[in-house]
């Protein structure tokens, strides 16, 4: 047990240590680093695009200011000074409030059009002088007064199976998929080449000599599961930090308090029973991945040997696209029970609620079954498979390994 557990470790830190583990690690966070970065740019950018705003009377200006502070160059105060920093480009126009004959107006001088955010921000508040100023010039009673100011109210009344619940099963089985894609994609390729490079050298013959060949590879299937692991348990640590790092900073804080409802239904999707399968979908890739990576005939070929794993994970992603609209279809169906398949296909049953617990329950149990037996019966034959050194074909190896006890 002590020679198993030293594979394992050795197999872990092997990969852990390597520059091509601490890329694929930062490769996301790189990517959402840069978007936030750009978003930052963007948001500087806007907010250096402001106008002047002129009026007479103080209190209409401040309190225009006060609510619309980011678009506002407030030092400027007269038309003169606006007009200078319009030709000098500092600002891109200026605003002029004005009332002629018991009318609100509020003119625009500038080189291009005002900002779309901002149009209907000067709109609504011109309503809203205007309202106080036919208040004033009616004389009304207070009663009469607080009749005009009563208010409507609006209440949405949604349906259960809304536009949102569309979105976000969409977006949730495009992330589903193209996460267990390239999660199998690369623990496929750093199987394959590890087991490969060992391929036709002396000392595997030394290790089976101290210990069995079945808990060798046992051990290197640990080892690269802790990998697989670590990297998963780094992307839930550091998507759970960004997500609340999101709620508060102040170039997403307003996108995600808009959408905080879609956004959590999303997260529920990917952090659930969906994990699990996409665990145990990378674990038989993975086992595949190093049986083809033993069946090669040199360590030359090591970069070859995970063609085999990537047609069949190429074929489950293209037909899981394929039907993620119409995943009752008879075919989804089926394949939400086979092995090497059911990582793609029942998440997107489960998605879209078309699936019972029993379901799920039962393609679960037929996976795990699946990955100890193939495990179980790899690992008998390893011994056979790895020290084949002759340059013979593939199929020649295979049914020579398959042979082997």
């Amino acid at each position: 047990m002590n020679k198993l557990w030293t594979v394992t470790l050795q197999t872990y830190w092997h990969q852990v240590k390597s520059w091509s583990f601490l890329l694929l690690i930062l490769g996301p966070f790189f990517i959402i680093g840069c978007s936030a970065l750009g978003g930052a740019i963007g948001a500087n950018s806007d907010s250096d695009s402001q106008i002047a705003v002129i009026s007479s009377n103080k209190q209409v200006r401040q309190n225009f200011i006060k609510n619309n502070d980011k678009y506002v160059d407030s030092k400027i105060k007269t038309t003169d000074s606006a007009k200078k920093a319009v030709k000098k480009e500092k600002i891109d126009g200026y605003l002029v409030f004005e009332t002629q004959k018991n009318q609100v107006k509020a003119v625009y001088h500038g080189a291009s059009p005002i900002d779309d955010e901002l149009k209907p921000k000067v709109k609504s508040y011109l309503q809203v002088l205007q309202s106080q100023l036919n208040l004033q010039q009616a004389q009304l009673a207070p009663r009469q007064i607080k009749a005009l100011q009563q208010q409507p109210k609006y209440r949405e009344v949604l349906q259960k199976n809304h536009q949102g619940d569309k979105l976000v099963k969409m977006v949730s089985l495009i992330i589903v998929i193209m996460v267990v894609y390239m999660v199998l994609l690369s623990y496929s390729s750093i199987t394959a080449q590890e087991i490969a490079s060992e391929k036709g050298t002396k000392i595997m013959e030394i290790i089976f000599s101290s210990t069995t060949a079945a808990k060798y590879f046992l051990g290197k299937i640990l080892g690269i599961f802790g990998v697989i692991i670590t990297q998963l348990v780094i992307y839930i640590v550091g998507g759970w930090a960004t997500y609340r790092w999101a709620l508060h900073a102040k170039i997403t804080a307003s996108f995600m308090h808009d959408n905080q409802v879609i956004i959590n239904k999303i997260l529920g999707n990917l952090v659930n029973i969906n994990l699990i399968f996409l665990i145990l979908g990378v674990i038989i890739y993975t086992i595949l991945a190093a049986f083809s990576g033993a069946l090669v005939a040199k360590p030359e070929d090591s970069s070859k040997a995970a063609q085999s794993t990537t047609m069949l994970s190429l074929i489950a992603f293209f037909l899981s696209s394929a039907f993620i609209s119409n995943p009752e279809q008879i075919l989804p169906q089926v394949l939400s029970y086979v092995p090497f398949f059911s990582s793609f296909m029942m998440p997107i049953r489960i998605i879209n609620g078309h699936v019972g617990n029993v379901e799920v329950i039962l393609s679960l149990a037929i996976l795990i079954v699946s990955i100890i037996g193939l495990l179980i019966y790899i690992s008998k034959i390893y011994q056979g498979v790895i020290l084949q050194t002759d340059d013979t074909s593939f199929w020649k190896r295979l049914k020579r390994g398959l042979a082997y006890s």
